[in-house]
């Protein structure tokens, strides 16, 4: 049995607070606030069940991840790379903070999907990619933030669908 302290819920509890989405000409993107917080709770239970530490949601993390994913809804991408081709760690960097820290790690799921796409869909299909499996298992994880979108008329590589996306960024720290 999984039990959750007061903090938890409450850190939980902020993420339901929904956020306006942007919008580009001819294309509606909206928040799915109910997605991040699904897969931040499926992700702590799988991570539980393997007799991993559940992970904290880090509003950098969560900045970083829905950042993102507004961007590659909006411009029809599909990469862990910034839309100016950075690495997906310096675009983390800015949000989640490395300063002051001896040990500083990220990592990233992407994973998108035709709606409806849920956060069961998403853990599915990162579970059955070795990588993405790794990361969400990986024990030096301690933070987590979670962007989740889904965009109608979606660009580029979506080919004008409506589409899911959701971004897992993953991250420890330490002094």
């Amino acid at each position: 049995m999984i039990r959750s302290t007061p903090l938890l819920l409450v850190v939980l509890a902020s993420l339901a607070v929904a956020a306006p989405a942007s919008t580009a000409a001819g294309q509606a993107v909206q928040r799915e606030t109910s997605i991040e917080l699904a897969v931040v709770q499926q992700v702590n239970t799988l991570r539980v069940a393997r007799g991993l530490r559940p992970l904290r949601v880090a509003p950098g993390l969560r900045a970083a991840a829905f950042g993102h994913t507004l961007t590659l809804a909006q411009l029809g991408l599909f990469q862990h790379e910034s839309a100016d081709g950075s690495a997906f760690s310096k675009r983390v960097a800015k949000t989640y903070r490395h300063a002051g820290f001896g040990s500083w790690s990220v990592g990233e799921n992407l994973v998108f999907g035709s709606a409806p796409f849920a956060a069961e869909d998403a853990i599915q299909a990162w579970l059955d990619s070795p990588p993405h499996r790794k990361n969400l298992l990986n024990p030096a994880w301690r933070e987590i933030g979670v962007g989740a979108v889904t965009a109608q008329g979606a660009p580029g590589v979506f080919g004008g669908d409506t589409v899911v996306l959701v971004t897992a960024d993953f991250g420890a720290r330490s002094r």
